[in-house]
């Protein structure tokens, strides 16, 4: 893969996808396959790329797509917890399967047998900086208020370098992939930017990295993926902090409205409390009362 082929990228990869979605790294994503599914596939050869290329989420693409044993995963990366990846990728997964259905000579959608089709298999890859439990899974039907009939299950692995440590031992390219993620931001912290922290994170890579020589060599992509990803994260931060903010805002509004209409209901309340009682010093009866106010005794008895 050139420089220029990269620098020229209308919109760029997500470090994740560059690493294990790119074609000439089939053994990584094959590792990566194994360690999540519990298998032990070695033909690289057999995984087939279906990753639908102008599917772009916040200007960057990170969903990677392929087949492998009949089965086709999805794979997304998120550096931002994402409650609507089931939602995401079940779309994402729409259109896969609608290309494969057009495309296969096997799959006849109007014959009147039960037609075979690779199984999908969801994962949401997460390592962003919020604490989020190691395995967790996202459910379409979350999304909905009544029963759905439809259903997607997304496991998200938390994938922050020291977690699910079984998953990254399992796949070396994974953790080296999360060992630099977590350097770049150990080394964010006394940089004087963060181009420096990912020089350093690079150099910090031992020299038989498996993944090292492949990020360097790509190291202009790699630096503007990065940023992008951290220009992401800032605006989502800064996102909740405005949306927190008009929150309080509008809850304060919200509060001193609800008090000044609360305030009204309760002065009439009281007014109407001290009308009954001087109607019944000049004689009235609680029936009498009750009809010019069009209410019932028992309510007029109650304000005495």
């Amino acid at each position: 893969m050139t420089e220029e082929t990269n620098v020229n990228r209308e919109y760029r990869d997500r470090l994740f996808k560059f690493i294990f979605g790119n074609p000439e790294n089939k053994e990584w994503t094959l590792s990566l396959y194994n360690a999540v599914n519990g298998s032990n596939y070695t033909n690289a050869n057999e995984i087939k790329f279906n990753t639908i290329e102008n599917i772009v989420y916040m200007g960057m693409r990170n969903d990677v797509s392929f087949l492998v044993a009949n089965t086709v995963s999805f794979y997304g990366q998120q550096s931002t917890f994402n409650p609507n990846m089931p939602m995401r990728l079940f779309i994402y997964a729409g259109m896969v399967y609608a290309k494969y259905v057009k495309e296969s000579n096997d799959y006849h959608r109007y014959s009147s047998s039960q037609q075979k089709a690779p199984t999908p298999k969801c994962v949401c890859f997460y390592n962003g900086e919020i604490n989020k439990e190691d395995k967790v899974i996202l459910k379409l039907s979350n999304s909905f208020d009544g029963e759905s009939d439809i259903e997607v299950k997304v496991m998200m692995i938390n994938i922050n370098y020291g977690r699910n440590k079984d998953l990254l031992e399992a796949c070396r390219p994974l953790k080296e992939y999360s060992w630099f993620v977590d350097r770049v931001r150990f080394h964010k912290k006394t940089a004087n930017n963060l181009e420096e922290s990912i020089d350093k994170a690079l150099n910090d890579l031992s020299d038989d990295s498996l993944i090292k020589p492949f990020l360097l060599s790509n190291k202009a992509e790699v630096t503007r993926m990065c940023l992008t990803e951290y220009d992401e994260a800032r605006t989502f931060a800064e996102q909740r902090a405005e949306g927190r903010a008009e929150g309080r805002a509008e809850g304060l509004a919200e509060g001193m409205a609800k008090g000044r209409t609360e305030g009204k209901i309760e002065g009439r309340a009281e007014g109407k409390a001290e009308a009954v009682r001087n109607f019944v010093k000049y004689g009235m009866s609680v029936e009498e009362i009750a009809l010019a106010f069009n209410c019932s005794p028992h309510e007029i008895e109650e304000m005495l």
